[in-house]
């Protein structure tokens, strides 16, 4: 694998999490909470389990072609705009992982409780799509220099 082919990859996998981070956060997020909150639950467990591998893929091919960039040779802010993609894997295991399992749950909730898990399901999804986004810009900075 050449180093452009190396650099390219860290780009494109962090142009893919944050356009469908950014995408999730901006347009189906808001979407699903306007359509009512049983709705929206139901929503959340179809798109969670369609959206979570390819987003977790991503951000992982982001974090080491950024490393393996650097590895090969190339300047360290490659491996940081790696890095700060990747950092949403482990945020979303410790940090939503909660959240997210409680709104996974087959049980039926209280629309209340939905209601919360979702709210605060959107306001953490936003620091996985700002994340994405400053990884991202710093991977295109570097690239540009």
């Amino acid at each position: 694998m050449t180093d452009a082919l190396v650099r390219f990859c860290a780009l494109l996998a962090a142009a893919l999490f944050t356009g469908g981070a950014l995408y999730i956060s901006i347009v189906e997020h808001p979407a699903r909470m306007r359509a009512g909150i049983p709705i929206a639950a139901a929503e959340f467990r179809e798109m969670y389990r369609l959206a979570a591998p390819w987003q977790a893929g991503s951000a992982a091919l982001a974090l080491l072609a950024g490393v393996l960039a650097v590895w090969r040779g190339a300047d360290q802010a490659w491996a940081w705009g790696g890095l700060t993609v990747g950092v949403v894997i482990p945020f979303t295991l410790f940090v939503m992982m909660p959240v997210n399992k409680r709104l996974l749950d087959p049980a039926p909730l209280a629309e209340r409780e939905a209601r919360v898990l979702l709210t605060q399901w959107g306001r953490l999804h936003w620091i996985r799509s700002g994340l994405g986004a400053l990884g991202l810009g710093l991977l295109l900075w570097t690239a540009a220099r």
